[in-house]
């Protein structure tokens, strides 16, 4: 089973993203933000990140940066409705940053499998 770490703030959103992924069969950890994201070391790294960008206290591109620096071959979904700015100029940034792949929310389960069956061929 691979282990995924999913942040989002948004509690009903992860909540239906963590079933999903879970019936997909999935070890699912779960943070509301990048400063709640729990230890993470070579020996327990998760498989894949989801992070959606706009977040209280440290927000998905700060994810993104310091999951680089540390783990350079993670694998990051970054995730975005929009804010201020439109989604797509958010997941643009972070696929600059180092995202391997970005989904605009909301989006199908459709899109969420075909993401991660991506990432999976490019091991």
């Amino acid at each position: 089973m691979k282990r995924i770490l999913l942040i989002d703030d948004d509690d009903t959103f992860r909540k239906m993203l963590r079933v999903t992924l879970a019936k997909l069969g999935f070890e699912v950890v779960e943070a509301r933000n990048g400063a709640e994201i729990p230890p993470i070391s070579a020996s327990n790294k998760p498989d894949l990140i989801f992070t959606d960008l706009i977040m209280p206290d440290k927000d998905g591109l700060e994810v993104i940066g310091d999951f680089k620096r540390t783990f350079p071959e993670a694998k990051i979904v970054a995730m975005s409705g929009g804010g201020q700015i439109r989604a797509n100029d958010y997941l643009s940034i972070a696929k600059c940053l180092g995202a391997s792949r970005t989904l605009h929310k909301p989006f199908s389960h459709e899109a969420l499998v075909e993401t991660i069956s991506a990432l999976d061929h490019a091991e």
